[in-house]
């Protein structure tokens, strides 16, 4: 059963992954590979999407001309438009999410916005969200490297003063989840893809609905 923290074990910052997890973006981004894989006669089906998952537009697109005939450059282009104009469209936002938001303010636990997406998508989401929900936001190409390494979730503990250990990190893809517990926090994830693996620091859930901030069921309080 998890254990009841007092406030004082509440974490000190809730570090929030975007796609797949605040919003059902995830899929928008998969359809957009799909459409662009299978217009260039690549394999496009759920098995040949997986290595696409919780990737940053640069590396898709790198990924992208390995399978095609197309430029990365040209790939990296396409994917962006396309997918900012499925966004521009409008978003579905995740059960929970807003509750989990909401929470983290009424406990005077900061928020931070830590995506892999381009700060164009980020700031449409965040309007979707409310940007009166974070305190910061990192999104790619604003550190010397993306996720699946830490500097992101290093960087958002950085800009909120607080040590990546006693932070929270929700995440749904294995590359997100790595780049999170590299850097040190505890991880609660919501899988949209297999991959993250269990055990001390990563607690599974089946949705954000679950998440509550005072009864986190780690063996040890984040706060030191």
């Amino acid at each position: 059963m998890p254990t009841t923290l007092t406030p004082a074990a509440l974490p000190a910052a809730l570090l929030c992954d975007m796609d797949g997890t605040l919003v059902d973006t995830e899929r928008d981004w998969l359809a957009t590979l799909a459409d662009l894989l299978a217009a260039h006669g690549a394999e496009a089906d759920e098995a040949a999407l997986e290595p696409f998952a919780g990737l940053p537009l640069d590396g898709a697109a790198a990924l992208v001309a390995e399978r095609t005939e197309m430029a990365a450059e040209a790939a990296e282009a396409q994917l962006g438009e396309t997918f900012a104009a499925r966004v521009r469209a409008g978003v579905t936002v995740q059960p929970g999410a807003l509750r989990l938001l909401d929470s983290a303010r009424a406990l005077g636990v900061p928020v931070a916005l830590v995506t892999a997406s381009e700060r164009v998508i980020a700031d449409l989401v965040l309007d979707t969200l409310g940007p009166h929900r974070f305190t910061c936001s990192v999104a790619h190409g604003e550190t010397e490297r993306g996720k699946p390494h830490p500097d992101p979730y290093l960087a958002a503990a950085r800009l909120l003063r607080v040590a990546p250990e006693a932070c929270l990190a929700v995440e749904d893809t294995p590359t997100g989840a790595a780049s999170a517990r590299a850097a040190g926090c505890r991880v609660v994830a919501v899988p949209t893809v297999d991959g993250i693996p269990s055990g001390a620091g990563t607690l599974l859930v089946r949705s954000l609905e679950e998440v509550d901030l005072t009864r986190l069921p780690f063996p040890a309080p984040l706060l030191p």
